[in-house]
């Protein structure tokens, strides 16, 4: 009886560590050119959930698109931006904000490290705090070729 106890608790507690990390951490495939050279097309991301007091200016994010964010094509996977600034910190000068020169509480202000390629808070304003799902941890490796349904969905693990 004690030989298979061992091995049955051995995988309940690889389950409960795995359901712990699910939710604490997540993976994002990029799917597009907004931030080469940092970032290129195909990069798997480990991000691991946060909220706008875990952040610093710097880092990059990952946020769930609005309709703001859709541009000329839907988009339904995430959005992965460079922050550039938090709630209290001065508005950048090309990020359109015409309540004021400080970013309100809430809300965030997010670039491409590739502007000629980015759609980012230059074209949709200011990224509100619900939108935010995480920062990335680390980049985890390459798929070999971006598959198309990734491409044009742009892949989200939850």
């Amino acid at each position: 009886m004690q030989s298979v106890i061992t091995p049955l608790l051995v995988v309940i507690g690889a389950v409960a560590v795995l359901v712990v990390l699910r939710r604490r951490y997540l993976m994002a495939t990029v799917a597009g050119h907004s931030m080469v050279p940092t970032l290129q097309p195909g990069d798997r991301l480990l991000v691991r959930r946060a909220s706008l007091r875990d952040l610093s200016v710097g880092d990059i994010v990952v946020v769930a698109p609005d309709t703001r964010m859709a541009g000329p094509r839907p988009r339904s996977g995430p959005v992965i931006k460079r922050l550039v600034a938090l709630p209290g910190g001065p508005v950048p000068a090309d990020v359109p904000y015409p309540d004021g020169d400080v970013l309100p509480e809430g809300r965030m202000a997010l670039l491409g490290d590739n502007p000629a390629a980015s759609r980012d808070s230059r074209h949709y304003g200011l990224v509100v705090e619900d939108r935010l799902v995480g920062v990335v941890v680390r980049p985890v490796g390459r798929r070999a070729e971006p598959d198309p349904l990734t491409q044009a969905q742009g892949h989200f693990e939850v």
